[in-house]
């Protein structure tokens, strides 16, 4: 089901991925293509989203909470080698 992560999407990897081409970052494009994938995911009925970013990712960190993210804890993750930090967004 849509709604359901696996261990490593639930600790480290959260429902939602994207990247913003260097060339193109500080150009708002980040909120909106998050507020895009939110917006699938209300059509998919999900209830509650997880982000997750990089702790040292200032600007990945302030999209999620442009977009609802309440920071739920960090973590050590193995996979990539840094901290991450987990957020949820209420839908």
């Amino acid at each position: 089901m849509f709604n359901r992560l696996n261990k490593f999407l639930f600790n480290e990897g959260g429902h939602i991925g994207y990247s913003i081409r260097p060339t193109e970052r500080e150009k708002g494009y980040g909120t909106l293509i998050l507020n895009l994938g939110l917006e699938k995911c209300r059509e998919l009925n999900l209830k509650k989203i997880l982000l997750t970013c990089d702790k040292t990712n200032i600007a990945s960190g302030k999209v999620i909470q442009n977009n609802g993210g309440m920071l739920e804890n960090e973590l050590y993750s193995e996979a990539f080698s840094e901290m991450i930090q987990r957020y949820w967004i209420e839908l």
